[in-house]
C-alpha cells in the first residue's frame, strides 16, 4: 500500500510540473523553472556540418541499426575522457543511453525488485523519484546540507536497513545546487564497497563549473566499490540529441545493455556518429569554456539578484556550477501559493514540495538561471521577491 501510495503521489507531482512548465513556456512569462540550456549556446554551425559530412561520407551506416551498446569510437571517446577527469574507464565499460534519464531507468529495471529501499536525499531528482517509484521501490531519506549527502546518516541507515541502491546526484545537484564534498565523496565510495550497496552517481553538470576546484567522481575513487556513472550529452552539446551513457564495470554494463536491448535495440545512431564526427573536428573544451563563462555570469546574476530583491529571512544555495539555485522562503510562505501571484506577473519557478519523497518543505523553490540572460533575471527576480514581499504582507493569492 504505502508503494503504490509513493507511486501515485509521484505521479501527480511530475504532472503538477508538467502543467508549470507548459504555462512556462508562454513567451510573455519570464520562467526559471525548467532546467533548460542556453539555445544560443548550441554549437548549431558545427553540428550541421557533423551531420553533413557522416550522411556523405557515411550515410547507410548512420541510418541503418546500430549495437545496443553504442557506436564504439564514441564509447572510446567518452572512457578516454572520463579516465582524464579520474574515472579510469575501457570502452568496454561504457554504454551509450538515451539521455541519461534512460541509464536511471535501466539501473531501476535491472536492480529494483517491488519494495527495493532506495537511499535518496531530501530533495532529490525528481524524474529519479518517478522512475524508482515507477518500479514500486521504497525510498529512505537521507539528509543533506551544504556540503551534499550527510554520509554519517547513510551509514547509519546502511546499518540497520537492507539499502538495495544509493541515488546521488554529486556534482551541482538538481534542486539544489549543492556539490557532495571530497571526503564524503571517499566515505561513500567506502561505504558502497564495506557494504556492498551499489551506487547510483548521476553526474549530468559535473563539468558545468564556473567557480572553486574540480572534484573526481565517486565511480573513480576507489575501483572495488559497487558505483555506476551517468554523464550525458544534453547539458554541455544539445538536450535534443538525447544522447547520454553509464560506465561501470562489465558485468554491470552486459546487465544494463540487456535491458536497453528491450526498451528500444539502441540510441540514435546518426545523432551517435554525428557526435563522434562533432568530437573530431570541434574544440570541445573551448565550447565548455563559453559555456561557463555563459553560465557563470547568469548564476551570478541570479544570486545578486536573490540578494537585491528577496525579504529579510529568506535563505539560499551558492552553487559553485550547475544550473539551479534553491530557495527557502520566510514566514512558512507557501511555495505553491506564491507560484500563483508569481504567475499573475508573468514570472514562473518550480515549487520545492515536488522533489521531496515524503514530508516536503512547502516554502521552498527551485530557480533556474541558464537560460535566461542577467537583465532578464534581474528583472524576473525583482517581480518575484516583491510578490514574497506582498505574501509576508498578508496579500494572498486569489483563486
Amino acid at each position: 500500500m504505502q508503494v503504490q501510495l509513493a507511486r501515485r503521489m509521484s505521479n501527480v507531482q511530475a504532472s503538477a510540473i508538467r502543467e508549470i512548465l507548459k504555462v512556462a513556456e508562454r513567451p510573455d512569462v519570464l520562467s526559471f523553472a525548467g532546467g533548460l540550456p542556453a539555445p544560443e549556446a548550441f554549437p548549431i554551425a558545427a553540428m550541421a556540418r557533423a551531420h553533413a559530412e557522416v550522411l556523405a561520407k557515411d550515410g547507410a551506416a548512420a541510418l541503418q541499426y546500430g549495437p545496443t551498446e553504442g557506436y564504439a569510437p564514441l564509447r572510446a571517446w567518452i572512457a578516454e575522457r572520463m579516465t582524464s577527469r579520474g574515472l579510469p574507464a575501457t570502452a568496454e565499460q561504457v554504454l551509450i543511453t538515451t539521455g541519461s534519464q534512460q541509464g536511471i531507468d535501466l539501473v531501476g529495471k535491472t536492480l529494483l525488485d517491488p519494495g527495493a529501499l532506495v537511499a535518496v536525499e531530501a530533495p532529490s531528482y525528481l524524474a529519479a523519484l518517478q522512475t524508482f517509484s515507477t518500479y514500486e521501490a521504497q525510498f529512505a531519506v537521507v539528509g543533506t546540507d551544504d556540503e551534499g549527502m550527510r554520509v554519517d546518516e547513510l551509514e547509519t541507515l546502511l546499518k540497520h536497513a537492507p539499502v538495495k541502491l544509493i541515488y546521488i546526484v554529486p556534482t551541482f545537484q538538481n534542486p539544489r545546487g549543492t556539490t557532495l564534498s571530497l571526503d564524503r565523496r571517499q566515505e561513500l565510495a567506502r561505504l558502497a564497497r564495506e557494504y556492498g550497496v551499489t551506487v547510483l552517481e548521476d553526474d549530468p553538470y559535473a563539468e558545468l563549473r564556473y567557480r572553486g576546484t574540480s572534484l573526481p567522481p565517486v565511480a573513480g575513487l576507489d575501483a572495488r566499490a559497487p558505483v555506476i556513472h551517468l554523464g550525458s550529452f544534453s547539458k554541455t552539446l544539445a538536450p535534443g540529441l538525447r544522447l547520454g551513457y553509464a560506465i561501470g564495470d562489465e558485468r554491470m554494463i552486459r546487465a544494463l545493455t540487456i535491458a536497453k536491448q528491450a526498451a528500444d535495440l539502441h540510441s540514435g545512431q546518426l545523432s551517435q556518429l554525428a557526435v563522434t564526427q562533432l568530437l573530431r573536428t570541434f574544440d570541445y573544451d573551448a565550447h565548455l569554456r563559453g559555456l561557463r563563462t555563459l553560465y557563470g555570469e547568469r548564476c551570478a546574476a541570479m544570486l545578486a539578484s536573490v540578494e537585491r530583491s528577496f525579504p529579510r529571512g529568506s535563505t539560499w544555495t551558492r552553487p559553485e556550477g550547475g544550473l539551479f539555485v534553491w530557495v527557502k522562503l520566510p514566514d512558512g510562505i507557501d511555495a505553491q501559493e506564491l507560484l500563483r501571484t508569481a504567475m499573475q506577473e508573468k514570472v514562473a519557478f518550480v515549487p520545492g514540495a515536488p522533489f521531496y519523497p515524503r514530508a516536503p518543505e512547502r516554502s521552498t523553490l527551485r530557480l533556474n538561471f541558464s537560460n535566461r540572460p542577467p537583465e532578464l533575471i534581474a528583472q524576473g527576480i525583482a517581480r518575484l521577491g516583491a510578490c514574497v514581499q506582498r505574501m509576508i504582507d498578508g496579500d494572498r493569492p486569489r483563486a
